[in-house]
């Protein structure tokens, strides 16, 4: 028996009608049909809970006969992709069995393998300068008990000084510095949400902001993210239906799919936080880190909108091990995440805040070198993915540090299982998913130097023809030994 799905929105016909596009293909039309809302299912472009519209509604808006789309139903039914309870009409769910996350804990270190579990860059060269400078000033902060729940006022005025400078007028006390980015979710999380409440997420989305959802005792409400973008429509309508405590984007090169929202979009969803009365939270960790074309604008907008909250990070465009992130929201905001961090947490190492400071204030010149690698790293991957794996449906994303793959099967996490025992470490798309879905995509980070990305795909190459003897390899290169 199929899970019960909670509902958590509805679609009209003509809705499904612009999702399903060109759906018609020879052979019996019912068929057709369902393998086209199977796909919307298995692809989180319908989410789960997802309420479809009746059959004569459907009916009319494709034009086929009311037998043809009862049919398709009645088969997905079968097969655990929809069912019908009384008082809720058809909804979306998965079959028994497919309904389970992927774990995205990173491995233990082992020099035999390539993790492409964790889209993270090196060090860049400059940080040992900046070390150095924050043990020069570290002595003037050592009189005190380096206890600073806030954050370092050097550090929270280098931040609002470079959201102001983006475009977004910010002052220091509308910074909260965080151990990375994770905690600021974390925080924004269990401050704003509790048992029961919903939280709207894209889909796919960050792992780590679903657990923390969770965690928090609330309900992650999916909204999908298409090739183009963002579902802003479904985002509206989701939040109207839904009413939750708060939204989870990734508005700048998303992860896992690389995708921004436009001027446009950012407009329309700053506009429903304040229709809704709802905080939208922005996670800005890959904003640096544009490739294509001009930066995105900046989500937050000119306003000083107390229901648009951005989260920053040294993570992506510096490095992960500073473990220094942070938060930009109204003051009183900041001081309840304040309160509630706490409890945990009395506040983040001065020395690595001292790091950061030095590292903002040089960023340009950090940055121009870190964007130059990262986008040869990405046209080493891009092009040795194009010749051992051409089946491979890859987009070249404007920005970020991963590509989030179509292997045109659902054998995602079939596929990180062989890929170990050939040198790789990576996770299946079902990570990235609330509730299982994505099995047919895969999230391949170019965050590696050239000569690893050539041995993971190496790698990939070899599982997937393990996977299916028709896909071997089409370089001469072997997949790595294992040490």
């Amino acid at each position: 028996m199929s899970p019960v799905s909670p509902v958590d929105r509805r679609v009209n016909g003509t809705r499904l009608r612009s999702l399903l596009g060109r759906w018609e293909r020879p052979g019996p039309a019912y068929q057709a049909l369902a393998d086209g809302v199977r796909g919307l299912v298995r692809t989180g472009t319908l989410p789960l809970g997802t309420r479809l519209p009746g059959e004569r509604e459907v009916a009319e808006c494709l034009a086929v006969s009311r037998t043809t789309v009862t049919a398709a139903y009645d088969l997905l039914r079968d097969e655990g992709f929809l069912v019908s309870r009384r008082g809720s009409g058809t909804v979306t769910t998965l079959p028994p069995g497919t309904g389970d996350r992927a774990p995205t804990t990173l491995g233990t270190v082992d020099t035999g393998l390539v993790d492409l579990s964790a889209a993270a860059p090196f060090a860049p060269p400059q940080l040992a300068a900046a070390c150095a400078a924050a043990l020069d000033q570290l002595p003037r902060h050592l009189a005190d008990t380096g206890y600073l729940p806030l954050g370092l006022p050097a550090l929270r005025q280098a931040v609002a000084d470079r959201c102001t400078a983006r475009g977004v007028p910010t002052r220091p006390e509308q910074i909260l510095v965080t151990t990375g980015a994770q905690e600021a979710i974390h925080l924004l999380m269990v401050t704003l949400a509790g048992p029961g409440d919903r939280v709207v997420v894209e889909h796919p989305t960050y792992p780590h902001a679903i657990d923390a959802a969770r965690g928090a005792g609330a309900r992650p409400v999916p909204v999908p993210v298409t090739p183009t973008g963002l579902d802003v429509e479904l985002l509206a309508s989701t939040v109207r239906q839904t009413a939750p405590r708060l939204v989870y984007l990734v508005p700048d090169h998303h992860n896992p799919t690389g995708t921004s929202l436009d001027a446009d979009a950012r407009a329309r969803v700053r506009d429903l936080a304040r229709r809704t009365r709802t905080v939208v939270v922005g996670d800005e960790t890959l904003t640096d880190l544009t490739l294509d074309g001009p930066p995105p604008p900046p989500f937050a907008g000119r306003a000083d909108d107390d229901l648009v909250v951005t989260v920053g990070s040294a993570s992506k465009s510096f490095w992960g091990g500073l473990r220094v992130g942070w938060v930009r929201a109204h003051p009183d905001l900041v001081g309840r995440l304040a309160q509630r961090r706490a409890y945990v947490d009395i506040g983040s190492s001065v020395l690595d805040q001292l790091v950061t400071t030095e590292l903002l204030a040089h960023a340009d010149e950090v940055l121009a070198a870190r964007l130059e690698a990262v986008r040869r790293q990405r046209g080493v991957l891009l092009d040795a993915l194009a010749e051992a794996l051409p089946a491979w449906r890859v987009p070249v994303p404007a920005g970020g540090l991963s590509t989030w793959i179509d292997l045109g099967a659902p054998v995602s996490s079939a596929l990180s299982a062989v890929a170990h025992a050939h040198g790789v470490r990576i996770v299946p798309g079902t990570a990235f998913g609330v509730d299982g879905t994505f099995e047919d995509h895969l999230r391949v980070p170019f965050s590696q130097p050239p000569d690893m990305l050539r041995r993971a795909v190496d790698g990939l190459a070899a599982a997937w023809a393990v996977l299916d003897p028709t896909a071997a390899p089409a370089t001469g290169r072997g997949a790595p030994a294992l040490v």
